[in-house]
């Protein structure tokens, strides 16, 4: 084997081992981000909970990309790749409406059941993974396979159990499972544009910046036709200013979550690193059942139904996670991503240089600029100025569980936000 090969063939297995805590470190921090989605049992709008969460998402995305390469380095990606611009924008229309479903499925049958539903959305992943950019070809995909299989036999325990889940509200459970379901075929098909963004050599940070200008502006059109008009939004957000932080905060949880999301869709594709980033499952059950007491009354049927359905679906995504690409499924990658060159015109070397975790772009040094400064002070003093009038929300929370949950968030994030430096610098 020749020295390239052997560079080839390491760069490879070390970032799949990077692409599984990617996978892993997004799923801490897209549950967190669904707990201030719990606010909806509180009183307020869907759609208002969901414009609240995406503007912060909107705040957040355009600092997170500043922060660690700036905006000399994200527009110089986009001017090479302008024809992901568009795919970025309908990727975030998509996770817009999606969100909006996560909303009414928590209201209508709580985070710790809600959750697992519309993790369905690994199985679409996977499937568009295979069909479209051909993943999982060659062997190895018996595994997938039986992951895949794991994954919906747990789903069905889990919509079994929500229908024990005691709801009067409009539609009940059945709205619930529908808002769930619909939600996870969304996110599923949201990742057709991340895949073709990484294997075109997109830097996750400059997709996730075009990304919100379709998410917000998808949220702000379904706010108005659905909850009022104008005039009833801006009313609204005026009534939730006491609670917008906690919006705000879960927007800039996804952001995080997301970003590792695409990470890990980049370095090990999207029929393993979702259902990997989909184990946020358990984190989620762990906020809902822990720190809102969702279960808290249930019968004995209702624990087990949900525990082993949630077990299950862990188990299948991580069977999928831990089936490694074989040679002949790199090829069959390779054989995508020379289609997506020929396609668009671009530089094959440039492009396989980096999913292989290198910078093409950092040779051409991006000018850093002061005025990035005032954007992230900016977006700071946002946060503190909601911070300042937040107040407390009329749901019940167990402090110390909370507190348990929030620290092992923030030691994933410095751990897998040090690993992928180390190994790319956020390449």
């Amino acid at each position: 084997m020749s020295a390239t090969a052997s560079k080839v063939k390491a760069a490879t297995y070390s970032l799949h081992a990077l692409g599984v805590f990617c996978g892993l470190a997004a799923a801490t921090w897209l549950a967190a981000a669904e707990a201030p989605t719990k606010l909806v049992t509180a009183g307020f709008s869907p759609f208002l909970i969901s414009l609240g969460m995406v503007a912060g998402v909107f705040v957040a995305r355009w600092t997170v990309p500043v922060a660690l390469k700036g905006t000399g380095y994200v527009l110089a990606d986009l001017r090479e790749k302008p024809h992901l611009i568009v795919w970025a924008v309908v990727a975030g229309c998509l996770w817009a409406v999606a969100n909006t479903l996560t909303v009414f499925a928590v209201r209508n049958v709580g985070l710790s059941v809600a959750f697992p539903l519309w993790n369905i959305n690994s199985l679409v992943g996977l499937f568009w993974g295979w069909l479209l950019f051909r993943e999982l070809r060659g062997s190895g995909w018996g595994r997938v396979v039986g992951g895949a299989v794991a994954i919906v036999g747990g789903a069905c325990l889990l919509a079994y159990a929500t229908s024990q889940h005691a709801n009067k509200l409009p539609g009940g459970a059945a709205l619930g499972i529908a808002a769930a379901l619909s939600a996870g075929l969304l996110l599923g098909t949201m990742y057709i544009p991340y895949r073709k963004a990484y294997i075109s050599g997109m830097n996750p940070l400059s997709f996730v910046t075009v990304f919100t200008f379709g998410e917000l502006g998808t949220v702000c059109s379904l706010a108005v036709a659905f909850d009022g008009g104008l005039h009833g939004v801006i009313a609204g957000l005026v009534r939730a200013r006491p609670a917008l932080f906690w919006l705000f905060l879960g927007g800039f949880c996804w952001v995080v979550g997301d970003l590792f999301q695409n990470y890990a869709a980049k370095y090990i594709g999207i029929a393993r690193g979702i259902p990997l980033s989909n184990t946020n499952q358990l984190w989620g059950l762990a906020w809902g059942v822990l720190v809102f007491g969702e279960l808290a009354g249930q019968g004995v049927l209702a624990h087990v139904l949900v525990f082993s359905g949630s077990v299950i679906m862990i188990a299948g995504a991580g069977a999928i996670c831990t089936a490694k690409a074989s040679e002949s499924e790199q090829s069959s990658w390779k054989i995508a991503v020379e289609r997506e060159c020929t396609r668009y015109g671009l530089d094959l070397e440039r492009v396989t240089s980096s999913l292989l975790g290198e910078d093409p772009l950092a040779d051409d040094k991006p000018v850093r600029h002061w005025w990035e400064f005032l954007i992230m002070a900016g977006a700071v003093a946002i946060f503190v100025w909601l911070a300042v009038g937040a107040k407390h929300q009329a749901v019940a929370v167990d402090l110390p569980w909370m507190a348990v949950l929030l620290i092992a968030t923030i030691v994933c994030l410095v751990a897998c936000g040090l690993l992928l430096w180390k190994r790319t610098r956020f390449s």
